[in-house]
């Protein structure tokens, strides 16, 4: 009874391990919007964004260590083989001293006044870490427009496939007509030839597809940093495209909002920081400070304590300063005409970008059309055909540019939303 109970047991054990191992190897079906998220987690340029940033606030800190007094410390011994004083006390007696000794100190240097080169270098390192989040939205926006164009080749080719499955079926039931037809001696083995044909036609844009499909989901899983086996990408080309005009924005108002016009605005302030530095350098600095000393070089300690200033005037570096000055004071004039012929190509590149958003929808709804006028053409073939008023040639012909149609309808409609996130990353949006 036991051994009866075991073999009816074991059989649903195994079933069960294996529901188990099914449910554990499944694939996670990803959207845009999951492999854009992981893409931004785990992309190697967003990584290196990351710590650019980092590295620049880093900078920041240090710049504002520079408002506080600069301390140091001294220190070092001696000895020789003669004193650096000898005297005569008496004849036949002498003495000598500092054969040997010790000094050392501590100083603190407080800036009073250094033509404004503190203040500055700190303003120019918080300069940095704004032009560094700038730089890092923009590195943000290349990786997310880059996995988008993966996933949609990715999508393009998953429905590439559906269409070779639509023709060979078209195409199966085609050759079983064709070789009934042939068997009944009502048609030519011509015939049957010319559709094995178009089989072995599929059959090879089948498995090149197949390859395309495989290299791009592997290119996806490196960008998102996912193992290729872990996920699958959910195709959805029959949901309704947007309207162009949903998006549109004016040139104009829309360009400070750009991360483009933002990264030129903080181009020219750092030229203009950039050129205040240069002054300062020229420039009289004053400080303050006070330190603490210690020797013993005469065989006696001595320990004291002062407090100084101290003024440095760069007379010797006025000439060359002056020409310094004026070259930054030239580079400064260069980067605002830089930022005002960027901005207008800025503007342009938004309406380039409209026109082609505009372009690639007209596409897809002429794309449309060419399915529904490819499938009514296959349509009539087929019965043409089967009434013998049109050749296997035609039929054959029609089944072709129902794939081209139908292919041609998936590259427009992913080009139309990449194009539409060109366009709204170029605007701001």
């Amino acid at each position: 009874m036991l051994r009866r109970e075991i073999r009816y047991r074991i059989p649903g054990l195994v079933c069960l391990l294996s529901l188990c191992l099914v449910v554990g190897n499944a694939q996670q079906l990803l959207t845009l919007e999951e492999c854009s998220r992981l893409a931004l987690e785990n992309n190697a340029r967003m990584k290196n964004a990351r710590l650019d940033l980092e590295g620049t606030q880093e900078t920041r800190k240090e710049a504002f260590t520079k408002y506080f007094p600069s301390v140091s410390a001294t220190g070092g011994a001696f000895a020789s083989d003669n004193g650096m004083a000898e005297m005569i006390l008496m004849p036949g007696l002498e003495m000598t001293l500092g054969k040997n000794g010790v000094m050392g100190g501590v100083t603190a240097v407080q800036p009073v006044f250094v033509g404004g080169q503190i203040w500055n270098s700190n303003k120019l390192a918080a300069l940095a870490v704004e032009v560094s989040r700038y730089q890092m939205k923009q590195s943000e926006d290349e990786v997310l427009l880059t996995v988008e164009q993966y996933y949609w080749q990715n999508v393009s080719l998953q429905e590439k496939m559906k269409t070779i499955g639509i023709i060979e079926s078209l195409v199966g039931n085609l050759y079983k007509d064709v070789e009934t037809s042939v068997k009944a001696g009502v048609a030519n083995r011509n015939e049957l030839l010319q559709v094995q044909l178009k089989k072995n036609s599929v059959a090879s844009d089948r498995l090149k597809v197949e390859n395309n499909l495989r290299l791009s989901k592997m290119v996806l899983a490196q960008y998102i940093g996912v193992a290729e086996d872990d996920f699958l990408v959910r195709s959805y080309l029959q949901e309704p495209l947007p309207l162009p005009e949903t998006y549109r924005v004016d040139p104009i108002a829309a360009l400070p909002n750009t991360v483009g016009y933002k990264l030129l605005d903080k181009q020219v302030e750092a030229s203009r920081l950039q050129y205040k530095l240069k002054v300062g350098q020229n420039l009289p600095s004053l400080g303050i400070g006070a330190g603490y000393m210690y020797h013993n070089i005469l065989d006696t300690d001595h320990s004291f304590g002062m407090i100084f200033a101290t003024v440095s005037i760069p007379i010797t570096d006025w000439w060359g300063g002056s020409h310094a000055i004026r070259k930054q004071k030239l580079q400064l004039k260069a980067a605002e005409y830089t930022r005002q012929d960027s901005n207008e190509k800025l503007v342009l590149q938004m309406q380039k970008l409209w026109n082609e958003l505009e372009e690639a929808y007209k596409q897809v709804k002429l794309s449309e059309e060419s399915i529904a006028t490819a499938e009514e053409n296959v349509r009539l073939s087929t019965a043409y055909y089967q009434a013998g008023t049109e050749t296997l040639s035609d039929l054959l012909d029609a089944q072709s540019l129902l794939q081209q149609s139908r292919d041609q309808y998936t590259d427009d409609y992913t080009s139309y939303l990449i194009k539409r996130t060109q366009y709204l990353q170029a605007t701001g949006q």
